[in-house]
């Protein structure tokens, strides 16, 4: 049985525990399909859909590959209660939810009645318990080093922490991009990886090749940091000219370009001002600022102008870290492949460390009894 058969690819039904995270306005069903198609688990990110827009994505995936996937929203996008509907009515093929700020404990078993796996992303430990206790399935662990939003703890101190915490599953992300971080992710006892950027960096990305060329040039991970500028909230992105001048124009300015993009996002989402005003006020019992609450819609705006107009510098970049070694933009199954290799070949070397020397194993050379080495403690003496 191969090392790379786990817990997540018997749960998820895919062929390595490889998972393609829910990128707004990048994850589409053409990256979804290409990362399905090459042995992977994909999801749709839904949380920057319309639910027209959505259905004909599902649509299009259900289509290209007969493999399950997965879809990412969040309860506070203006057609949550359609995108859970749309999920449920694809169970047979939607394997996965993904979430941030997800549904309650009654929607959490809608969906497990339907055989669609809850698999929430955490960036504290407190967030993974929490989880588990509403009914997720899989918790996927970002560490610092992750893009957009992101918590302070680099995966490699968050992910042991949520290991001994919780019984579930576990999938590591934060930093993620080949088969050397995939065997060390196993090594810790995770059951597989998730990667955004690195997913992001590839042939079937449809990021405008103008916004691909400025995560392409960047080689230092300093100019990839996490800011709060846009909404109120940590976000690692790469540093761009837009949001310079959005952290040295003070709170009034980003009050403003947060209004502006708030009118923006009603009109393009249909969400009507009184579901502005729930919104916003549901927010707020949740334990968020009003000002991080007027910022919410900066960040798929903002991300928007980037990833689907072509106008990196007017926008903003999210990025993990990772995005500094990452030098080329290879087709997802190529990608996939590599890792995979890589990873085994990682696994068996570390498997043939462990394995005791042998006559002709290369500690003794000649197949002779090495001899003894003396002990350099003193010896107890018989009584």
């Amino acid at each position: 049985m191969s090392a790379l058969q786990t817990p997540l690819t018997e749960l998820l039904g895919c062929r390595y525990p490889i998972v393609q995270t829910a990128m707004g306005w990048v994850a589409t069903s053409k990256l979804v399909t290409a990362t399905t198609n090459a042995g992977g688990f994909g999801f749709l990110a839904a949380a920057t859909m319309s639910t027209a827009t959505l259905r004909d994505e599902i649509a299009a995936v259900r289509a290209a590959t007969a493999g399950p996937f997965g879809v990412n929203f969040h309860m506070f996008q203006p057609n949550a209660r359609e995108v859970i509907e749309l999920v449920l009515d694809n169970a047979d093929r939607v394997r996965a939810v993904s979430y941030g700020r997800g549904p309650d404990a009654r929607t959490i078993q809608r969906f497990k009645d339907a055989g669609v796996l809850c698999m929430p992303t955490v960036g504290a430990l407190k967030h993974a318990v929490k989880a588990i206790e509403l009914g997720a399935d899989i918790i996927t662990v970002q560490g610092g080093e992750g893009g957009g939003h992101t918590g302070s703890v680099p995966t490699t101190l968050l992910l042991p922490q949520v290991l001994d915490a919780v019984q579930v599953p576990v999938v590591a992300a934060g930093g993620f991009h080949s088969g050397r971080g995939l065997a060390g992710a196993l090594a810790f006892g995770a059951a597989g990886i998730a990667m955004g950027t690195r997913f992001l960096m590839t042939a079937e990305s449809p990021v405008p090749r103008e916004t691909l060329a400025k995560y392409v040039a960047v080689h230092d991970p300093a100019r990839i940091r996490a800011s709060t500028a846009v909404d109120g909230m940590p976000q690692r992105m790469i540093d761009n000219p837009f949001l310079l001048r959005l952290e040295s124009g003070g709170l009034l300015h980003r009050l403003f370009v947060a209004l502006a993009s708030a009118w923006h996002w009603r009109a393009q989402t249909g969400m009507s001002v009184a579901h502005m005003a729930r919104t916003f006020v549901g927010a707020l019992r949740e334990g968020d600022s009003a000002i991080q609450t007027m910022m919410a819609a900066n960040a798929p705006v903002l991300i928007q102008r980037a990833m689907v107009e072509g106008r990196p510098d007017e926008g903003v970049l999210p990025s993990g870290q990772v995005a500094a070694v990452i030098d080329s933009l290879p087709p997802v199954a190529e990608l996939i492949a590599g890792i995979v290799a890589e990873a085994e070949q990682r696994l068996a070397a570390l498997a043939a460390l462990s394995r005791p020397s042998g006559p002709l194993s290369p500690a003794s050379g000649r197949g002779e009894q090495e001899p003894a080495v003396s002990s350099p403690l003193p010896q107890a003496r018989e009584g």
